[in-house]
């Protein structure tokens, strides 16, 4: 957990928008006075509501019509996004860690997630970007902070065709996952993005307790996942033995009949988010 002290700092911007994960309530406004404060992720904004994505004819040149056009969720989503990201490629790590994979597999695994929660009754959907945007940070705090057993897990991993997982308990007694939670808890991260990332690796996702008919988000979270991997979107090449196909995975979390639509949405989302990396 000392490896979360080690991370460059979370920015004022990226502060005020992890908080705002757990207010239902925020406002148009207060988005973009907070966007307003960092000039690059204002100057980013405006590319996107101004790119051939979103078909403009007049320019837009303010943050609070950006707001306006893009929606109070998106527009939160890709700033955190982009946030992060910029945060991490500053983070030291051994060399055989690839930062630009891990950031490009954090954000098409909370693109997917955001965008497969939209299609069933999935718990606290609001939190599936962060969730899939964060789901590995256990990974990162391994790599920066244990770097030799970092090594020796990705060399048991390649040597075997268990997952990942398998190896990291087998070294730490402890998986990435539940670093990634327990890294989320000290956040203060609302608490059912932690129980997503602490079960998006068990096929029978997250334990008993929500309402009836109501699905995890741990299996959204994971059904992403596996998509990524499978398009070869993975924090390392090895994990994309461990991918699934988009018809496949969505029929394990029983989300059906949407998969051709729901991947050119994710490809056009994924391509502008991308783009800003």
């Amino acid at each position: 957990m000392k490896s979360l002290d080690q991370l460059p700092p979370f920015s004022p911007v990226v502060n005020s928008l992890m908080a705002s994960l757990a207010d239902e309530d925020v406002s148009f406004a207060h988005l973009a006075s907070v966007i307003e404060r960092d000039s690059v992720l204002s100057g980013n904004v405006l590319r996107l509501v101004n790119s051939a994505l979103y078909g403009r004819r007049g320019t837009i040149s303010s943050v609070r019509a950006a707001v306006s056009i893009l929606g109070l969720t998106k527009l939160r989503n890709y700033v955190l996004g982009l946030s992060v990201t910029r945060i991490w490629a500053k983070a030291k790590t051994p060399p055989s860690w690839d930062m630009e994979r891990f950031n490009l597999h954090g954000t098409a695994v909370a693109v997917l997630a955001d965008l497969i929660v939209q299609k069933g009754p999935f718990d606290y959907p609001e939190g599936a970007f962060a969730a899939g945007l964060l789901h590995d940070l256990g990974r990162l705090m391994v790599a920066i902070t244990l770097p030799e057993e970092h090594e020796r897990i990705q060399a048991a991993y390649a040597a075997s065709g268990d997952p990942l997982e398998v190896h990291a308990q087998s070294i730490l007694e402890v998986t990435h996952a539940e670093l990634t939670a327990a890294a989320l808890h000290r956040w203060s991260i609302p608490q059912p993005i932690q129980k997503a990332v602490l079960y998006h690796q068990q096929e029978d996702a997250e334990p008993a307790g929500l309402a009836s008919g109501t699905l995890p988000l741990s299996g959204a979270l994971r059904a992403a996942n596996l998509i990524a991997n499978h398009l070869g979107l993975s924090v390392h090449p090895l994990d994309d033995r461990f991918g699934m196909a988009p018809a496949e995975a969505f029929a394990a979390i029983k989300v059906d009949g949407v998969v051709e639509a729901l991947m050119e949405e994710f490809d056009t989302d994924y391509a502008a988010l991308r783009e800003t990396l």
